[in-house]
């Protein structure tokens, strides 16, 4: 149902079954797929491509222009894939030219209220941004990740699939996949154990990743100290093979 109030410019593409609410704008270059719920007072600009099942809640700000002084008006895009859920007030930018001109969001993520995705942001599936939660431009972060509230990226950090950000930190540099960290600047404490438990993670592979977490982190050693132990560790389990070499393509340096 498209609500009489609600406009859309005759550029936009809207799938099946998609429901409006009033005092939206949805622009010109912007496709929405099927089953979408795209509450009232969202606006939504384009270059953007909106996949299937997603749901905007009001006063959403999707596609638009990003906050880069170098951004010139520059044709920049914006993908987004299915059953997402965009609480009140979320805002996600488009990419710049500067990058790959796209700012992408996966699956089955949720962002709630006042969370922020800057341009040339890369994120993956089924992870969650908490009230506030902020990223800055170029960040990429992996699957089944999870920001707390009021937590955000510094630019160009990447952080790894079922990593956990806490409450208020601020992350500086690459967060390795599986790790905690909290704090300001962030420091790590742990592994995400509960949520590899949740994922169906095996034991013999939770118990590897372990092992290689005591390498890097309790042990006093340097990541060139400890390559040797974690090489051998990830010819038992793939995910460690992913913590190393998530390590080895890190260009900020990881959090330690």
């Amino acid at each position: 149902m498209i609500h009489p109030q609600a406009i859309i410019e005759p550029g936009a593409q809207l799938g099946n079954n998609v429901t409006v609410g009033p005092w939206t704008y949805i622009g010109n270059d912007v496709e929405i797929g099927d089953d979408c719920v795209i509450g009232s007072h969202v606006v939504i600009k384009g270059p953007t491509k909106i996949g299937k099942g997603n749901r905007i809640f009001q006063f959403g700000s999707i596609g638009e222009e990003c906050q880069d002084k170098k951004y010139a008006g520059e044709d920049t895009r914006l993908v987004i894939g299915d059953n997402n859920v965009f609480r009140e007030c979320v805002t996600i930018h488009r990419g710049t030219i500067q990058d790959n001109s796209l700012t992408q969001i996966g699956s089955n993520n949720l962002f709630m209220a006042y969370a922020h995705v800057a341009h040339d942001c890369m994120i993956g599936d089924n992870c969650i941004f908490a009230n506030n939660a902020t990223l800055a431009g170029h960040v990429h972060v992996g699957d089944w990740v999870i920001f707390g509230g009021m937590s955000g990226a510094h630019q160009f950090c990447h952080i790894g699939s079922h990593a956990f950000i806490a409450g208020g930190a601020i992350v500086l540099k690459d967060t390795p996949p599986f790790v905690m960290a909290s704090g300001y600047p962030v420091s790590p404490f742990g592994l995400n154990t509960e949520g590899l438990k949740r994922r169906g993670f095996a034991k013999q592979d939770i118990l590897a990743i372990r092992r290689a977490y005591k390498e890097v982190y309790r042990k006093g050693q340097t990541l060139a100290e400890a390559m040797p132990a974690l090489n051998e560790l990830a010819k038992e389990s793939s995910h460690v093979q992913d913590f190393v070499d998530f390590i080895n393509q890190s260009s900020r340096g990881i959090i330690r």
